[in-house]
Order: structure tokens, then C-alpha cells, then sequence
């Protein structure tokens, strides 16, 4: 049961502290009050994610990037109201406040009404040999390594059906007729899971072009099936369908520090030195929403990458969406990383 009371926040209180509480509280909501405990500003997941891609640092205070005089609705409202309300204003959730401005509760909007079903293609790619964690994959292809009591790709399809995703693909190869056994047509799961085998490695885009023409004419959620996330899987399809781009990539925040002070010169003169700098950058977190055209640059015959297609379709017009992942997110490529899922697996109990 989530806590909306651990949502609040004070001003004095930064934007690394907000994307802590938004990823342990899941509300996707955190509200700024002054001294006198009354709310004068809300932060919600989208505003992090802006200032993310605006490069803000994590030590920025919640004041600069909060909604001032936030929507809210008084105590003892009309629930039909309520969500009336958030419906004209595209609300995911609500401060509730009493009659002096103090927050008293929250409103959702998932809360509200019935869980949303999405007819979107998810398409997971588990046809990988994962070498890099031999000896475990000698006998068990990776998507079906348990973290906890499940495959990782279990937990990675648990993930979108919690989010109202039933219409599966998955993209298999080594030790194929392993994952199809286990998970058959989906029904064991209420859903529905087709396959898609390649002959040779297609590379994690190829197999695209292998998805069945009679598909949904919606956009196309993509995954690799070793990574371990909590991102928001309605939010992600929601930011690309109003980007209104055809593709949207998922980038995650990495960074590391030069053990040394670099040394900036000019000729044979020293301009500046810095000492151990930290450099950050975005890195493709492999998840994806493809519009239904970007399949047509895929024959389905020929090796190619995501980073091949994309790189192609921003040569050829397209802008690329890139929606920044703040929440949980591991990749189990190496055996360590798998060790660290295994720690972390709570959170997707």
C-alpha cells in the first residue's frame, strides 16, 4: 500500500530526494509545503523527467522545477466530481486539501476507475545466447534465469500486464523451444503470447521485420527480455503518443569519474586542470515505442541493430523521441548484475 504522506516534501528539499520518494511510493506525485505544512507545489513524474533531459543537477531544489498553486480539490468532495475533474484536466492524481490549504489526502486517478486495457503489441526480444553468463546459459537460454522464484522474462511480462498490456510477441532463438514451453500461448498468464523464431541472429532489431502483418495498427512497446525495471509502461506509451515522433527510446543517466585530474593544454601550456571530474551522459536503456511504419525499414531477412535503425531513421527525417528513466532499471548482461537482481527482486513481489 503506497503512502501519499511520505509524498510530502519541503522546499529546502531537492530534486534527487523527489525521484527517491516517486520510485518508492510509485504515486508518480510529490507535493512541496512551506513551514505552516500548506501545499504551494507539486512535482510530478513528467517534471522530473523535463528537467532530466534539461540536465538539471540532482542537487536542484524542488522550487525551481514545481507547479506553483497546484489543481487540488477540497475535503469531503464528490468522487464523481473528483474524477470529472481530472478527466477535463488530464490529471493523474490530485492534492486533497482542507479548508486552511493543508493536504489532507490524494486522489488518483488509477483509484478512480477500472484498470485501462491496451490492445499495443509488446514485443520482447529473448533469442539472445547470453554468453557473459556462462555457465549459467549453458543449458538455460537467459530469459529464462530466475531472479527470485521466476525467469527474468516473467517478471518482465508480470510488469506490463500490472500496467494493462495482454497482446505479446516474443523473439526467440537459442534454446527457443524452452521459452515457448514455458510459456505457451499466455493463457496460464490471462493473456494472449505469440512467437517469433529466428533462423540466424537478426540482431536486436532484424526480427522486426518478422512480426505478422495483421498486427494492430498502434504503436509497438519493444524490450529486451534481460532487463529489470519498474518504469512506467503507460506513462512511456502515453509521452510518445503525445511527442507524436515515431520512435521513442528509453535512455537511462550514467555516469563515472576520471580517477585523475585531467589536464586541459593549449600547445605545450597547461590551460586548466580539473581534478577527477565526473562526466555524465544518456545511454539507450534498451525499451522502446515504435510507431507501425518504422517496421517497413525492416526486411526481416538481414542482421540489424536498434542503434542501425534508429541511426537510419534520424537520417532520413525522423526525429527520436527520448524518454529519461529515473526509476529502477537493471540490465543482467554479467553474472554480477545477476547477483544484484537477486537482491533486488523484492521489489517486483
Amino acid at each position: 500500500m503506497h503512502n501519499w504522506k511520505k509524498t510530502i516534501l519541503k522546499v529546502e528539499d531537492t530534486m534527487e530526494v523527489a525521484i527517491k520518494i516517486l520510485n518508492q511510493e510509485s504515486l508518480r506525485i510529490v507535493m512541496v509545503v512551506d513551514d505552516d505544512e500548506r501545499l504551494i507545489g507539486s512535482i510530478t513524474d513528467g517534471d522530473i523527467r523535463r528537467g532530466l533531459i534539461s540536465q538539471l543537477p540532482m542537487n536542484t531544489l524542488l522550487t525551481e522545477i514545481m507547479h506553483k498553486n497546484p489543481i487540488v480539490v477540497l475535503a469531503g468532495g464528490d468522487k464523481s466530481n473528483i474524477l470529472a475533474k481530472m478527466k477535463e484536466l488530464d490529471l493523474l492524481q490530485i492534492p486533497i486539501v482542507d479548508s486552511d490549504g493543508r493536504i489532507v489526502g490524494l486522489e488518483t486517478l488509477q483509484h478512480l476507475i477500472e484498470k485501462k486495457k491496451f490492445n499495443n503489441p509488446v514485443f520482447l526480444m529473448a533469442g539472445g545466447f547470453g554468453k557473459r553468463l556462462a555457465p549459467l546459459t549453458n543449458n538455460t537460454p537467459k530469459p529464462l534465469l530466475k531472479v527470485g522464484n521466476k525467469p527474468i522474462l516473467e517478471n518482465i511480462i508480470n510488469q506490463f500486464i500490472d500496467a494493462g498490456f495482454y497482446n505479446f510477441y516474443i523473439s526467440t532463438h537459442y534454446k527457443a523451444e524452452m521459452v515457448r514451453e514455458y510459456f505457451g500461448d499466455g493463457s496460464d498468464w490471462n493473456v494472449s503470447i505469440k512467437y517469433i523464431y529466428e533462423d540466424e541472429p537478426l540482431g536486436t532489431a532484424g526480427s522486426l521485420g518478422l512480426l505478422p502483418d495483421n498486427l494492430p495498427r498502434l504503436p509497438i512497446l519493444m524490450m529486451n527480455g534481460d532487463l529489470l525495471t519498474k518504469i512506467d509502461f503507460k506513462e512511456l506509451l502515453r509521452f510518445h503518443l503525445q511527442e507524436g515522433e515515431d520512435v521513442t527510446m528509453c535512455v537511462r543517466e550514467y555516469d563515472f569519474q576520471v580517477p585523475y585530474g585531467v589536464v586541459e593544454t593549449n600547445g605545450k601550456y597547461v590551460i586548466s586542470i580539473e581534478e577527477k571530474p565526473i562526466h555524465r551522459f544518456f545511454v539507450n536503456a534498451g525499451i522502446y515505442v515504435l510507431n507501425p511504419s518504422m517496421l517497413d525499414m525492416v526486411d526481416g531477412k538481414s542482421y540489424l541493430d536498434m542503434p542501425q535503425l534508429l541511426e537510419q531513421k534520424r537520417r532520413d527525417s525522423g526525429k527520436i523521441n527520448m524518454f529519461p528513466v529515473h526509476e529502477y532499471w537493471l540490465d543482467i548482461g554479467q553474472i554480477e548484475q545477476f547477483d544484484q537482481a537477486q537482491r533486488d527482486v523484492s521489489q517486483f513481489s
